[in-house]
């Protein structure tokens, strides 16, 4: 299976799985009035959100490169996630100011053994989620996948909180409650921030990382005929770059010879670097002592 067909099964499942446990996150944390649960309804309610940018982001990011899009369509990933991480935030801000308001009104939480139940449902369904997306991510390296794999990593954890204020509601800790649906609000906050700044860096051109652009150099030097490399250029392309820079070749040799050189090493590079989508390379002839 390619890399769009899995990213769209996984949006898929973790659009299904979490439109289920919104639901019933939803009845019984508003009946109960369990702020970690309400928290916990609110946190699926923009995993939806998040499953169907995936499924809407992989979808136009998968297109073939065109007349208009000559690099392809891959920042559509990061643009989507982009916007999961806006309503990550907007949805932790919302959650927070429920959990103080819900503090300040002394609002008391009705226990209910359907807490407990719906906690166990979510903590074993968001593990199997976690467990399938993370393979996907780590095979295709789609930062639309790594998200939603967060997020269901995140939530298994998160859940476990909500499970320990409901057992602990039942003895009368009811700040607990609160506190749990402080804390899962702010880790949603971190993890959105996280994304905001991955997505943001390739939406401005942040240039290739330190370690992928020396396997460049350490591919180039294999080449011996290469006497000096500079103009080292990179753009991002979706989650891979492309590439650009001179290269200094004996000024003796023929046209056909300097380009056939750099032809070698343009597919040496795309082939053996997995990060780089496109290699460009100009040749520029030096003079040498036997010219």
């Amino acid at each position: 299976m390619n890399r769009y067909k899995e990213t769209r099964l996984a949006s898929i499942l973790g659009i299904t799985g979490n439109i289920i446990l919104m639901v019933i996150k939803g009845i019984v944390g508003f009946i109960s009035n369990s702020q970690s649960m309400i928290a916990d309804f609110f946190n699926s309610f923009g995993d939806v959100f998040s499953s169907l940018m995936t499924f809407i982001g992989n979808k136009i990011s998968s297109k073939e490169p065109d007349e208009d899009h000559n690099l392809g369509h891959g920042k559509a990933e990061y643009i989507y996630a982009f916007l999961i991480s806006i309503i990550m935030l907007i949805t932790a801000f919302v959650m927070i100011k429920k959990a103080i308001t819900t503090f300040l009104n002394n609002d008391k939480v009705v226990f209910s053994y359907a807490l407990v139940t719906v906690s166990i449902i979510t903590i074993v369904v968001k593990l199997c989620l976690y467990l399938y997306t993370n393979n996907v991510y780590k095979k295709h390296n789609n930062i639309l996948v790594k998200a939603n794999s967060k997020d269901h990593r995140n939530d298994c954890f998160i859940t476990t909180g909500t499970l320990i204020s409901a057992i602990l509601g039942l003895k009368g800790y009811t700040i607990v409650d609160i506190l749990v649906g402080i804390t899962i609000s702010l880790w949603i906050a971190v993890t959105a921030i996280k994304i905001f700044i991955e997505s943001y860096n390739v939406l401005m051109d942040k240039s290739i990382d330190e370690d992928t652009k020396e396997k460049v150099y350490k591919l180039i030097k294999r080449h011996k005929e290469v006497l000096k490399i500079n103009h080292f250029n990179s753009t991002p392309v979706g989650y891979r770059y492309q590439i650009s820079f001179t290269i200094f070749l004996d000024g003796n040799l023929s046209t056909f010879e300097s380009h056939d050189i750099a032809n070698n090493l343009e597919r040496e590079i795309e082939k053996e670097i997995p990060e780089i989508y496109l290699t460009v390379i100009h040749v520029n002839p030096v003079k040498t002592e036997d010219s």
